[in-house]
């Protein structure tokens, strides 16, 4: 299924306010910058009509907060072309409402259209600290060989039919932390979950490395 990333499909409640400090999101922020070097972030002409792809949120205190108010941060809309962020492109997201569909952020840019999927995720486990939604084809094209859940192709990003598909992976059991599944109705969408920057990027690494390596043995001349 093809559609365009970056379209805002939920309800918004928007608050402009002050960014917040570099050395706050510096993990986040590093770690975007790893993966859109890797492309796994980015802005193609050539791919979802040229509009930007992939974001990366890394939740705030109060950690003991409860479902719906979990804060985050995240990256804002449409800064998948640029290859370095700053404090002013990630908005937060305190309050949401996946079943009605209702995000309420606050910051100097509005937040990805991808906030509900990330707050689905943090309301799911309380353990999560950072969720990197990426777009990577050769991770989604050989996700049940690489053996990765799969959310509902039915299900379209950004909207509460994706957040649901969320819910019943995790209620089967198939989102273990560190983990990474496969986005069955948003192509080339792969989301990594952690408690850790680290462990999210590098659940994605190891991912492309296999799915690169395997693509590369079934195309060996023999």
């Amino acid at each position: 299924m093809s559609e365009r990333e970056g379209v805002t499909k939920f309800d918004l409640e928007y608050r402009p306010s002050a960014a917040l400090s570099r050395a706050t999101i510096a993990e986040l922020d590093g770690w975007r910058t790893i993966l859109h070097r890797l492309g796994l972030i980015g802005l193609d002409p050539a791919r979802y009509g040229g509009v930007g792809y992939g974001n990366v949120s890394m939740r705030l205190p109060p950690f003991e907060a409860p479902r719906g108010a979990r804060r985050f941060a995240i990256s804002g809309t449409q800064t998948g072309g640029r290859a370095v962020l700053e404090p002013g492109h990630y908005a937060v997201v305190t309050a949401y409402a996946p079943a009605g569909n209702r995000v309420v952020a606050e910051g100097p840019i509005a937040p990805s259209s991808e906030s509900l999927t990330h707050a689905m995720l943090y309301d799911l486990d309380p353990r999560l600290r950072f969720v990197f939604h990426a777009h990577a084809p050769e991770i989604w094209r050989s996700a049940a060989r690489l053996g990765l859940p799969i959310s509902d192709p039915a299900a379209p990003y950004g909207t509460p039919a994706m957040a649901e598909a969320v819910r019943a992976l995790h209620a089967r059991g198939a989102l273990p932390v560190p983990g990474l599944f496969a986005m069955g109705g948003h192509e080339d969408g792969v989301v990594a979950i952690a408690e850790r920057a680290e462990e999210a990027g590098l659940v994605l690494i190891r991912a492309l490395a296999r799915a690169l390596t395997g693509e590369a043995r079934a195309g060996e001349v023999v």
